[in-house]
């Protein structure tokens, strides 16, 4: 394969700056611009002191070179990493003078594709490497790091080769099918496919956890207009991310942002008033609203604490059926201003969450973001062994093969013929193998990698 080179710290001016090559050619490529001790002479996993110098021997910049032969290196090729100091220019020159020494700069997430090509990780291994590198919590670095250690690709092999056993005793009985023997007992085979499927449905499950792991639980923050939603959003943030106005109806569109709280990265959404408006504009941002509502898993119903109190029935109608199997906490705002007595206590008669806050004074709001983490209660990851799927391919795969199982044990239930159980079976088989690249196309790698960082 070719040889291939590109800067892997992040793009930018700054103290050092690390430069990786990968292929069979790499150490004699390297050697072409390197001053110091020879390559030839160098052992794995050794680090140089040297120089850097272009194709007229003049010296670009002094570097701490680090040597990977192969098998043994990230890649499973030759790697060499050059560490040089990080001025944007230094970078440049460098990656300029190893491709006239005949690299090629590489392609986004060429790296790990190598790897996975050459077998030092499979696809869901590979894919949590992106994981590891966007991480912005301890939950998600934790659970990407879970996953590219291997727990889940250890647990899908697993369910493989039990699925293998079965559609091999199934098959094999199709071989002695004149013969009239048996081989696969119905009953354990039932046994092992439910049991199966219970294990694919429970990674499928924890699927909604792991993506607000990893992007962020959707906080939506709604309410009528000037209640203090982005005056709300701006105090949890810590910034001034969304303009705040008298005029009511100013927010139209939604803000999002997120943040770590209390090891929990939260995604707050600000949405637009809701209210009856003849403005198009406005309505399609108070439909939008009600969307991202649909997708939160916690709602802040910011209240005036000021308002009439005849208004609170109304409006929690409007909202409730987008709370379904969604936690709402109820956000007194404004309580500097005036009582929030007879609000608290028509609250308490529909039977909401309540938090009293000034959002503009900061009164009680640690207390509300106390109540949010409290509320937010995602699973514990501290297991090492721990799967949780973060992935919306993985995901989509796992649903397909639980159908497939679904169908499995309908066929073993009504007593259809082996052949049939067995493509099943396979089927099941052929999705698990996508999450782990077992059974892969380049289209599916393509896009996959696409979205890698070049130099990883």
């Amino acid at each position: 394969m070719d040889t291939i080179c590109a800067v892997s710290t992040p793009h930018g001016m700054g103290g050092i700056a690390v430069i990786r090559v990968s292929g069979d050619d790499s150490l004699a490529m390297v050697q072409q611009r390197w001053k110091g001790k020879p390559l030839s002479e160098m052992v794995s996993h050794t680090v140089h002191f040297g120089h850097i110098v272009d194709s007229h021997g003049e010296i670009l910049d002094e570097a701490v070179l680090t040597v990977f032969r192969a098998p043994n290196s990230f890649t499973g090729e030759d790697v060499v990493e050059l560490s040089c100091h990080g001025s944007m220019w230094i970078q440049q020159q460098v990656i300029a003078t190893l491709i006239d020494a005949g690299c090629r700069a590489a392609a986004g997430g060429e790296f790990t594709r190598r790897a996975f090509a050459n077998g030092k990780l499979d696809l869901s291994q590979a894919e949590a490497v992106a994981d590891v590198i966007a991480s912005q919590s301890r939950a998600s670095h934790h659970v990407a790091m879970n996953q590219m250690r291997g727990a889940f690709s250890r647990q899908l092999s697993s369910l493989r080769s039990q699925l293998l056993q079965f559609v091999s005793l199934i098959e094999l009985e199709l071989d002695f099918s004149e013969e009239d023997v048996s081989f696969a007992d119905r009953k354990r085979l039932t046994a092992l496919a439910t049991s199966i499927k219970e294990v694919v449905d429970s990674l499928a499950g924890s699927y909604h956890a792991g993506n607000a792991i990893k992007n962020g639980l959707p906080v939506a923050i709604v309410g009528p207009t000037n209640a203090g939603k982005s005056t709300l959003l701006n105090v949890l943030l810590g910034d001034d991310r969304a303009l705040v106005s008298d005029i009511k109806g100013t927010t139209r569109d939604v803000i999002e942002d997120t943040i770590v709280m209390g090891g929990t990265l939260l995604r707050f959404i600000d949405t637009a008033g809701i209210r009856q408006s003849s403005d198009v504009i406005e309505s399609m941002g108070i439909e939008r609203s009600f969307k991202k509502m649909d997708e939160a898993r916690i709602v802040l119903w910011v209240i005036d604490a000021t308002a009439p109190v005849g208004e609170l029935e109304d409006f929690y109608h409007q909202i409730v059926d987008h709370c379904h199997g969604k936690e709402l906490i109820a956000v007194i705002n404004k309580i500097d201003a005036g009582s929030a007595h007879d609000v608290v206590k028509k609250l308490n008669e529909l039977g909401v969450k309540i938090a009293q806050i000034s959002a503009r004074e900061g009164i009680g709001v640690e207390q509300l973001k106390q109540d949010i983490i409290e509320t937010a209660a995602l699973p514990q990851v501290s297991d090492e062994n721990a799967v949780i799927v973060t992935n919306a391919r993985h995901y989509h795969a796992l649903v397909r093969a639980s159908e497939a199982l679904e169908r499995t044990l309908q066929g073993l239930d009504a007593g259809i013929s082996g052949d049939l159980v067995s493509q099943d079976i396979r089927e099941c088989m052929h999705y698990l193998g996508e999450i782990t690249g077992e059974i892969s196309t380049d289209d599916i790698l393509g896009e996959i990698f696409a979205h890698f960082c070049v130099g990883k």
